[in-house]
């Protein structure tokens, strides 16, 4: 399979998640693998290591964009550490590699992450994540209650 006909799928979410959100993260990885997509993530703890934690297991591969430029602190799980050096800036790059975004709860570095994303035309799908209001618009997400779901819909729109 060629580099351009993979689904490239970003998961994001907080470094310190709740257990229900590194359950999620976990399954989102696993059936990313599964399916054969490129998961895209801080490569950091909590949700990110947790799906490419799941991701390994089911012999995926999983792609962390580091904030800092030392790959040391970065998941033991993944198959490829980018070391970028720019701090938070990375997320803008974690959501430009990617085709669809996940996100599994998340704090504010999340946020940030689903608002590239739609700044750039990107689909996020949302679990148990931020809702996003404004008055006279929908809230932007593609909410999700399960992982199955989160992952069908981020692979179909990922290939079109």
């Amino acid at each position: 399979m060629g580099l351009s006909s993979q689904a490239y799928v970003a998961v994001v979410g907080a470094a310190d998640a709740t257990p229900e959100e590194l359950r999620l993260a976990g399954e989102v990885g696993r059936l990313l693998a599964e399916d054969g997509a490129i998961m895209i993530c801080g490569g950091l703890g909590g949700v990110m290591d947790e799906a490419a934690r799941a991701c390994e297991a089911a012999g995926g591969t999983s792609v962390g964009i580091l904030p800092d430029d030392d790959r040391a602190p970065a998941s033991r799980h993944l198959t490829v550490g980018i070391a970028t050096g720019i701090g938070e800036a990375r997320n803008a790059i974690v959501v430009r590699s990617a085709d669809v975004v996940i996100a599994v709860g998340g704090e504010y570095g999340t946020l940030s992450e689903i608002a590239f994303a739609l700044k750039m035309g990107k689909p996020v799908i949302g679990l148990a994540t931020w809702e996003l209001s404004r008055e006279g618009m929908p809230d932007p997400i593609l909410r999700t209650d399960s992982p199955i779901e989160a992952v069908a819909r981020a692979l179909a729109l990922a290939r079109g």
